[in-house]
């Protein structure tokens, strides 16, 4: 180690904590809001702490018009300051954040941002690059499929950023080329690969939650889930070996959107109390806008925050 950071590891206070680091990555609109805000819900204000590397973006939205790229693009964002704050954070360090409020498609002003025992990073780029990931313990990508993406953009642009549905899709349509180049390859570096769709071949009533699964690969150690998924519950998730993209197998769990709330509750208050969890199942888990509930988002968050937990 080079004397100056060997000097600067020895001037760090005693006590320092060493957060555990989860960072999610997907495209626009493809859930890791509502991914992460159950997490920071269940584990509290007080032990965790949430941050969207989308805040790094070089350029307000007035000045992007005239760009040749789009904030996906690693040349619209200050990649190399998210590095290096998450770093900071990872080592238990304070960070003066950017910030990019959405609703306005401004810069304002930064705020200052405390780790705490838990940090989950989320945004279009946090598994870009090997000193990003460096920082991270554990990675998770959302993958919905297009048609599904594609409904939860406009509804949320059109509905919250004053977009038109025209400029919506024109704008994912410009921004096609930056997700195959930057966006997708992040899959590959995930821990966890999570897709919420409509179950082929089914024929559900409209307003069935979608589904999910979750592809656990064998890069960190996952729950035994033999002891959730007994035969009174299979109705709500199943496990089984699939292949991976690349062709490898992979564990895949499925979790029912079509099942009767009382198989999924059984699934999430057994995965609860295998964490050690007081007494009820947090609340926020599963919520989405407007009051809704999806309990396959609910079994995906406990998976992840048993991951958490098990780190810390």
């Amino acid at each position: 180690m080079p004397d100056k950071l060997l000097r600067m590891k020895r001037a760090t206070p005693e006590g320092t904590i060493r957060p555990v680091v989860l960072g999610i990555a997907g495209d626009s609109a493809a859930g890791k809001t509502s991914l992460t805000r159950g997490i920071v819900e269940a584990l509290g204000p007080d032990r965790s702490v949430s941050i969207c590397v989308d805040d790094y973006h070089r350029y307000d939205r007035q000045e992007r018009r005239g760009l040749p790229f789009t904030p996906l693009h690693p040349d619209c964002n200050y990649v190399d300051i998210m590095e290096q704050h998450l770093g900071l954070l990872a080592t238990g360090q304070p960070i003066l954040k950017p910030v990019y409020d959405h609703s306005t498609g401004c810069l304002t002003r930064p705020e200052l941002v405390e780790p705490r025992e838990y940090v989950i990073v989320e945004g279009l780029l946090p598994l870009m690059t090997k000193l990003s990931r460096a920082s991270l313990d554990i990675t998770v990508y959302l993958d919905p499929p297009e048609e599904v993406r594609t409904g939860w953009k406009i509804k949320r642009d059109v509905g919250e950023r004053g977009y038109t549905r025209e400029q919506v899709l024109a704008e994912m349509e410009r921004r096609e080329p930056e997700s195959e180049a930057f966006i997708r390859p992040q899959r590959t570096h995930a821990d966890l690969v999570v897709r919420f769709a409509p179950i082929a071949g089914r024929d559900d009533p409209p307003g069935t939650p979608l589904s999910a699964e979750l592809l656990l690969r064998p890069t960190i150690e996952h729950p035994n889930l033999s002891s959730v998924i007994g035969e009174d519950v299979n109705r709500a998730v199943h496990l089984k070996l699939i292949r991976d993209n690349d062709g490898r197998p992979v564990d895949a769990l499925h979790v029912h959107g079509y099942a009767a709330p009382e198989d999924s509750r059984l699934v999430e208050k057994t995965i609860w109390d295998e964490l050690g969890g007081p007494e009820p199942v947090p609340s926020g888990l599963g919520r989405l806008a407007g009051g809704q509930h999806s309990d396959p988002l609910a079994i995906t968050q406990l998976i992840i925050l048993y991951h958490l937990l098990r780190l810390s």
